[in-house]
């Protein structure tokens, strides 16, 4: 197992937090703005608005063990600790990722991303329906420690008015592909012998592009403008420790979401734009729909993500193909719910599914990145997804003087209960 590394780097790591209620917050783009790296940012529809700043603990893990290596260290986290939350929605968060393949290395544009890393905020801002809280993390600290860093951190909060520079899309200079034509001709090609021979269903072949900006780009502007353009995705932000870097975007699907032993997950596979009008728009989607390539390719996803959650369901329900709209495009969109035969860690199945055939490839054998060993001769461009984890076993103390109260938080716990977001 990994061991959390955390600020005092302590043997048997005990987790101490501080929530305060914010009246008028600042808004979560001035907060990120002013945040020390490395910042996290998470925004999802019907969930609360997480911006992080600093690192209390990381967690970090490689190879074929990393997703055994974040659980276990992550148990070893909320093992023990003295939480006095203001709400539910302020409690202590993991935020982090998985890279798609074993082998991942740490190089190019993924450098200071290792296998897996999550990290627990040093400083919260979280803003929920009704109110903010500021909260403080920390690893091995005394609680008067942690008050006293809370009252800090408060003191040095923006105002409410106080707004960053109006940062616009800073343009761009040039683009480069890292793939040659010819190299990406041969890739398909290549794509295309091993369907035939049987060896892969399905493959998504993908590449980077580089791209020179005419100016500074502000992420915190940037996930605002995703934010206008994709208002029901999931919105994330996720640096190295040193800030050097940065890993931010917007995505429409969810891997694995877990309530106990219920599960939600879904396949979003099959693509096409958007129309002018309404009218085209929704002759778009039943050609989409009625298209035997795109409903072929959809189904080889809704189908392993039934075979992959079948060794841990008791029964597995498939909701109604339909369609799921975006700013740009059309997606065929495909829920799914699935009822454990018993108690599992959020982890157990994030590493089942992950990386679905959406976004990787489907192969004779049950694991899809297999085919990478189909395929040697192909680059895969690595994605990462951004996970939220709320896996504390602790009782949450929730509220204000007379007001306070345990509240047990609502995961599955102590199996392991947790919801994640991933593209």
């Amino acid at each position: 197992m990994v061991p959390v590394r955390g600020e005092q780097s302590p043997e048997r790591p005990e987790l101490v937090s501080r929530s305060v209620r914010v009246a008028d917050p600042p808004r979560p783009r001035t907060v990120l703005a002013g945040a020390a790296a490395p910042r996290t940012f998470w925004a999802a529809p019907e969930e609360p608005t997480v911006v992080g700043g600093g690192a209390a603990a990381t967690i970090t893990g490689e190879g074929p063990d990393r997703f055994e290596a974040v659980r276990d260290a992550a148990a070893e986290l909320f093992a023990v600790g003295d939480v006095h939350a203001g709400a539910l929605s302020a409690r202590p968060r993991l935020f982090g990722g998985f890279a798609f393949h074993d082998d991942h290395s740490p190089t190019d544009s993924w450098r200071g991303y290792p296998g897996a890393e999550f990290v627990l905020p040093r400083v919260q801002v979280t803003y929920g329906d009704d109110a903010a809280w500021l909260s403080v993390n920390a690893v091995d600290d005394d609680a008067g420690t942690v008050e006293t860093r809370l009252e800090t951190a408060r003191e040095a909060l923006p105002d409410r008015d106080a707004t960053p520079p109006v940062d616009g899309p800073p343009g761009v200079m040039a683009r480069t592909r890292t793939t040659t034509r010819e190299a990406w001709r041969d890739g398909v090609t290549a794509a295309i012998d091993r369907i035939e021979a049987g060896e892969l269903r399905k493959v998504v072949l993908a590449q980077a592009m580089e791209t020179e900006l005419a100016g500074t780009l502000s992420v915190p502007a940037a996930l605002d403008r995703l934010g206008d353009t994709y208002p029901d995705c999931v919105r994330f932000l996720f640096e190295p420790g040193d800030g050097s870097a940065g890993f931010f975007g917007a995505t429409p699907e969810q891997l694995v979401g877990l309530r106990g032993r219920t599960v939600e997950t879904g396949a979003l596979a099959g693509t096409t734009g958007r129309g002018d009008t309404a009218e085209e728009d929704e002759w778009l989607a039943n050609e989409l729909l009625a298209d035997a390539k795109n409903v072929h390719e959809h189904e080889l996803v809704a189908d392993a993500i039934r075979d992959q959650l079948d060794p841990y369901a008791a029964s597995v329900r498939t909701g109604q193909r339909a369609i799921r709209r975006l700013a740009t495009v059309q997606h065929i969109e495909t829920p799914m719910t699935a009822e454990l035969a018993a108690d599992e860690h959020v982890l157990t199945l994030v590493e089942a599914l992950h990386p679905t055939p959406a976004v990787a490839s489907s192969s004779a054998t049950p694991r899809p990145q297999s085919a990478l060993t189909c395929m040697p001769s192909l680059q895969f461009v690595e994605y990462r997804p951004v996970l939220q984890l709320d896996l504390l076993p602790l009782p949450v103390r929730v509220g204000v003087g007379d007001d306070a109260h345990a509240g047990e938080q609502r995961r599955g716990v102590p199996a392991g209960g947790g919801r994640t977001r991933a593209r």
